[in-house]
């Protein structure tokens, strides 16, 4: 993990070029104040997750994870814990390779990312609480800190941003985001390069407007992915139940 971090510094730092963009001002005040009154409004579920964790698995209520910020800076990105704790992020990394390296085609856009789950490797409910994006709750002090802002790109992993290649690392040209162009406009249906493209089209036409209206976007879209997961469930179900 210190190779990596260290190899995405030394990468960064030729890329000052493209960091270009302003932040506005009216963007910081709309995440300081939306985000607070998230927390004060979510915090009754904050609590009973907090100790639904601990009552189901051993380890940390919180997953910390290096993530890559605005211009190439670290920061400690935070969700609440849905995997068993020590978990292997080789698939993971593998996969996200695959995703990223991914030829294109003319009749084929990419691999879609849909996430990989080792339901063996996931608590009770997680994957649900996963589908909705409520793990990614406790991100709302990543945004109080100025880590992340509530639209953006989603904060990438110094394992992946190592495989970018130059025109990716300009998605860094804007503060990660909770949820952003990307997630509301298909996600796990899009290809790596499909959700890099809409990383950059928010990055030169990002305002305030437009992430009002990804914000008004959001509860359908995870509304949505988590029917889409329910359903899911049912057909593995119903097909374990076939088979025996």
């Amino acid at each position: 993990m210190m190779n990596e971090i260290v190899s995405v510094r030394i990468q960064t730092k030729t890329l000052d070029g493209y960091f270009i963009s302003k932040k506005p001002i009216a963007k910081r005040y709309l995440d300081l104040i939306v985000s607070c009154l998230a927390i004060i409004l979510t915090l009754p579920f904050l609590i009973f997750w907090a100790v639904f964790i601990k009552g189901v698995s051993p380890g940390p209520i919180f997953f910390k994870q290096t993530r890559i910020g605005r211009g190439g800076k670290l920061f400690t990105c935070y969700k609440f814990r849905t995997m068993h704790p020590n978990c292997d992020t080789k698939d993971h990394r593998n996969y996200l390779c695959k995703l990223i390296n991914c030829k294109e085609s003319d009749s084929e856009k990419g691999i879609p990312m849909t996430k990989i789950e080792d339901q063996s490797k996931i608590i009770p409910f997680g994957g649900l609480i996963r589908s909705l994006g409520l793990d990614e709750l406790p991100q709302l002090f990543n945004v109080i800190k100025g880590e992340m802002s509530l639209v953006g790109p989603r904060p990438a992993i110094p394992y992946e941003v190592n495989e970018y290649s130059l025109w990716h690392k300009q998605r860094l040209d804007a503060t990660p985001g909770l949820t952003g162009l990307w997630q509301v406009s298909g996600k796990n249906k899009l290809s790596f390069k499909e959700m890099i493209r809409l990383d950059l089209q928010y990055v030169q036409q990002q305002s305030i407007w437009l992430d009002i209206w990804i914000i008004l976007k959001t509860p359908q879209a995870v509304l949505v992915q988590a029917m889409e997961h329910i359903i899911l469930k049912l057909k593995r179900s119903g097909q374990r139940r076939s088979t025996k």
